[in-house]
């Protein structure tokens, strides 16, 4: 079985990139671990009187990937992950983790003066431990 490691945020060049991933597990029999992750947790309260509960971007982060999945009713297993830290290193990290054979991004950022500010894909091209396919989501 092969594994997936697909960066997701609620962007629509995100979704343009896990669309594609989708597609490939889809095609080969892969399951995907979703990943997105947040620089900084921070927490807020939520509700009103006394019914208010605590919540962090990492949890508002996983909402919106869930919902995207719900919206398009895949019949790829997958799994999601929000976590807190830089994205890149989270895509790298996770796939160590699960021994992924892919680990798909978008290409934000890569061009022009993009590139020297730094993006996720330059981040995991440079330090993925398997192959890495950069979507071209611009």
């Amino acid at each position: 079985m092969k594994t997936f490691v697909v960066g997701i945020t609620g962007d629509e060049t995100a979704q343009k990139a896990a669309h594609e991933a989708l597609d490939l597990a889809r095609a080969v029999g892969a399951t995907i671990h979703f990943v997105t992750a947040v620089e900084d947790n921070e927490t807020s309260l939520v509700g009103i009187g006394d019914d208010q509960r605590e919540i962090g971007t990492v949890d508002a982060a996983r909402a919106g990937v869930q919902r995207f999945l719900d919206s398009i009713g895949s019949e790829v297993p997958y799994t999601v992950t929000a976590v807190e830290g830089d994205p890149g290193r989270a895509l790298v990290k996770h796939a160590e983790q699960v021994g992924a054979d892919l680990i798909v991004v978008g290409n934000v950022r890569m061009q022009g003066l993009g590139r020297f500010l730094g993006s996720v894909g330059n981040d995991v091209a440079h330090h993925a431990p398997c192959n890495v396919l950069i979507v071209k989501t611009t």
